[in-house]
């Protein structure tokens, strides 16, 4: 399918914006009219259903799950905030959540931090049986912009003015969301489409269309593309494709932004959801690949050292207990270390000074006073990809 299918393009309606006359866009409702071609689709479609199927089993055999997780979902955090202009890197967020003090301004930090505690937000209140919905979609955008730069941004509620994407002001803006006082209409039919129970849209599918059209109604004055992304996943956990928030396509469209907003200004203009789809479902099937390999990478390392550090005789103990602390945290802090393990100072202290000595950790303050311990390798795995873009 190729070209503008006029059944799928919304309207534009004429509205003041900083004092200009401008085209705000309506989209029309989802699903889209005339249908996806998934049959054009269909084998990019299974190969990343296959691949997501196969990330999903992933999370029961890892030996921790909740740890995975914790360093995933902070990584995810760290490289959608980083799309929207923050230059934090993953261990500025980790000195921030031990109380050591990061390299960016802690603007930056918090709002990443934000990220994880929104996300965790929702994952908690679908697990109580709390519908994905408008309510919902609000509550984490109040934790999302809780504190940084968005907390004089109405956290927690649907914006009341016009605002838009691009350029420097309405004018010249590559694009104009529905007006306020149309927002509720598009609101409402995102909504509807949420709860569809729709056996011929699968919840990848499903979830690709949702993204763009959160996207497009830009409901709030800010956090749209952090929440946007992160409703992917939210989808993909409440329709039962993942039993765990393991998928996050993040790095994907950082790697490959010039490409995300031109489909998505093709899906408003020409109705191209299929270009989009295609986009995305690639997007899918490349990143659950990554994170089965990312998991299997990791416990392999994990294995690896347990083996080194079992080599420490008497010492492997303590050793052992300071090891499975920095795979929750790989950035810490002997006073840190002795108060999560409830150990002597000098005993974490040694145990360090022991992970140092068979180069499985590195001191990286070059300090003598309030020293930080890195798990190098474990953190140069979760690194890659997530330098800051730049300003």
């Amino acid at each position: 399918m190729s070209g503008t299918e006029p059944g799928r393009l919304g309207q534009f309606i004429e509205t003041a914006a900083g004092g200009e006359r401008v085209r705000a866009f309506l989209p029309p409702p989802l699903p889209p009219t005339p249908p996806l071609d998934l049959q054009g689709l269909f084998t990019l479609y299974d190969t990343a259903r296959g691949a997501v199927g196969r990330l999903d089993g992933v999370t029961t055999i890892l030996p921790s799950t909740p740890l995975f997780l914790y360093m995933y979902v902070r990584k995810e955090a760290l490289l959608s905030s980083q799309i929207e202009g923050t230059q934090s890197s993953l261990s500025d967020l980790l000195l921030f959540e031990s109380d050591e003090i990061p390299h960016v301004p802690l603007d930056d930090v918090a709002e990443v931090s934000n990220y994880v505690a929104a996300m965790e937000h929702g994952l908690k209140r679908l697990r109580e049986g709390f519908p994905l919905s408008l309510r919902l979609i609000r509550e984490m955008h109040a934790i999302l912009l809780h504190s940084g730069r968005g907390a004089s941004k109405q956290p927690g509620e649907f914006r009341r003015s016009q605002n838009w994407i691009g350029g420097t002001r309405p004018g010249n803006a590559l694009f104009v969301p529905p007006p306020p006082d149309r927002l509720n209409e598009c609101l409402d039919a995102f909504e509807k489409f949420l709860h569809v129970d729709d056996q011929q849209l699968p919840p990848l599918i499903k979830a690709g269309l949702a993204h763009v059209q959160f996207e497009t109604i830009h409901p709030f004055l800010d956090g749209n593309g952090r929440l946007g992304r992160l409703l992917i996943t939210l989808m993909l956990c409440d329709a039962g494709a993942l039993r765990e928030p393991i998928l996050y396509l993040s790095l994907y469209f950082k790697a490959r932004r010039a490409d995300y907003y031109r489909l998505l200004q093709e899906v408003r203009e020409n109705g191209a959801w299929e270009a989009w789809m295609e986009y995305f479902l690639t997007g899918v099937r490349d990143t659950a690949t990554q994170a089965v390999d990312t998991a299997r990478e990791i416990m392999a390392l994990f294995d690896e050292d347990r083996g080194t550090i079992q080599t420490l005789g008497r010492s492997a103990a303590s050793a052992f207990r300071v090891h499975d602390l920095m795979q929750r945290r790989p950035l810490v802090t002997i006073q840190a270390a002795s108060k999560e393990l409830k150990l002597s100072l000098p005993t974490v202290g040694k145990s360090l000074e022991h992970l140092v000595d068979i180069g499985i950790v590195r001191e990286v303050t070059g300090k003598q006073r309030r020293r930080v311990f890195a798990y190098r390798k474990y953190l140069d795995v979760l690194d890659r990809g997530t330098e800051p873009l730049p300003p």
